[in-house]
């Protein structure tokens, strides 16, 4: 007998072994409090911790950890005058920014400061930085979006403003997931700022 009848033999031999070995890990007739064999375990097994189980990562020994400061779900109700920037009748939008916000955010100075780190990020691409709407995406064929120094945008109420940023006008996206409120509050802050900042420019 030739080596070259051998080999298929063996290789039905192996197949025939290896469909045995794992209907016996399917089929072990036997009944078991353990868990059943999962060849491929990947995430099967993890670990995680139970709800209100005890935590010995986090100093307070909890697990369930309280929310970030200042953050609320989604579906929290909070007042028309700092979610939508209008007036809770719907007369219109509000003039200013409101005191309640201006305070979690720690006052005016600290406003600006957070919101000119958020219109770099968020805005600077098409406003550039001087809020002039020559901004990158814009030198890279993009539609230009108006400057904020027009008299219309100078003369806009804050609270159409954070609309605007929250909702979307035009080309520029809804940014109202993306965003928090009080940031974009400090976005429309530092806006102001750099108004002022160009006054003797125009």
């Amino acid at each position: 007998m030739t080596h070259l009848e051998l080999v298929p033999r063996a290789v039905l031999c192996a197949l025939l072994l290896a469909a045995s070995g794992v209907a016996g890990m399917g089929c072990r007739g036997e009944t078991s409090s353990s868990p059943p064999i999962v060849p491929i375990r990947n995430m099967f097994h993890q670990q995680r911790y139970n709800p209100q189980a005890r935590s010995q990562f986090f100093a307070d020994g909890r697990t369930m950890r309280k929310p970030v400061e200042h953050t609320f779900a989604r579906e929290m109700i909070v007042e028309a005058e700092t979610a939508n920037g209008e007036f809770p009748d719907g007369s219109g939008f509000v003039p200013t920014t409101p005191a309640s916000v201006l305070s979690q955010l720690g006052g005016m100075d600290a406003a600006v400061h957070r919101g000119q780190e958020r219109y770099n990020i968020y805005c600077r691409p098409c406003h550039d930085g001087a809020g002039t709407g020559k901004g990158t995406a814009v030198k890279r064929g993009m539609a230009a979006p108006p400057s904020l120094h027009e008299d219309r945008i100078r003369k806009m109420p804050d609270g159409q403003l954070y609309a605007s940023i929250s909702n979307g006008v035009r080309n520029m996206p809804a940014y109202n997931y993306s965003i928090p409120v009080h940031d974009r509050w400090a976005i429309v802050n530092y806006v102001r700022a750099l108004e002022l900042s160009q006054v003797g420019e125009q």
